[in-house]
C-alpha cells in the first residue's frame, strides 16, 4: 500500500489590490513550504486595509477574492477578520503561515497571540520588490511607463 501524504495547511494573507508577479511569485513560494500544501489566502477587508494603509484599496474585498481565486493557486480564499485577526486564523487551523517579505501588520507577536507552538511562521523572500509593488506599480502606470 502507498502511503498518501497529509495535506498541510498553508495559511497567507494579503490585501492582494491587483495582483501582479509579485503576487503570483508570493503563492508558489507558500505552495512550497510543504509537500502536500493546501493554500488558504486570507484577503485583508477594506476597513481594516482604510485603517492600516489609509485609504481604501482599488477594488473591492470580494473583486480581490476573485481576483486571487482565478490564479488557480489558492485552494480556499477566505475574507480575514473585521475585528480580530486571530479567532480568523485560529478558524482555519493552519500548520504553517507564511507571511510576506514586508508584511508588518498584526505580525508583531502572531506567535505569542495564536498560542499554539505547532503552528510554523515563515517569512517569505521578495520578488523584485523594486518592481513588484502595487503602489510603485500605479505609479509608472499614471507616468505612462
Amino acid at each position: 500500500m502507498s502511503k498518501i501524504a497529509v495535506e498541510k495547511r498553508i495559511m497567507a494573507f494579503g490585501t492582494f489590490d491587483g495582483l501582479h508577479k509579485g503576487h503570483i511569485h508570493f503563492f508558489k513560494q507558500a505552495r512550497k513550504l510543504a509537500q502536500n500544501p493546501y493554500l488558504i489566502v486570507s484577503i485583508a477587508r477594506d476597513k481594516n486595509i482604510q485603517k492600516i494603509k489609509g485609504s481604501r484599496p482599488r477594488n473591492t474585498e470580494k473583486k480581490r477574492m476573485e481576483l486571487v481565486k482565478k490564479t488557480g493557486l489558492a485552494d480556499r480564499v477566505v475574507l480575514a477578520g473585521l475585528n480580530n485577526h486571530i479567532p480568523h486564523i485560529k478558524k482555519e487551523k493552519p500548520d504553517i503561515i507564511a507571511l510576506g517579505y514586508d508584511q508588518v501588520a498584526y505580525v508583531k507577536n502572531l506567535k505569542r497571540d495564536l498560542r499554539d507552538p505547532k503552528i510554523k511562521i515563515f517569512r517569505l523572500k521578495a520578488y523584485k520588490p523594486h518592481i513588484y509593488k502595487n503602489h510603485l506599480l500605479h505609479v509608472a502606470k499614471a507616468k505612462g511607463s
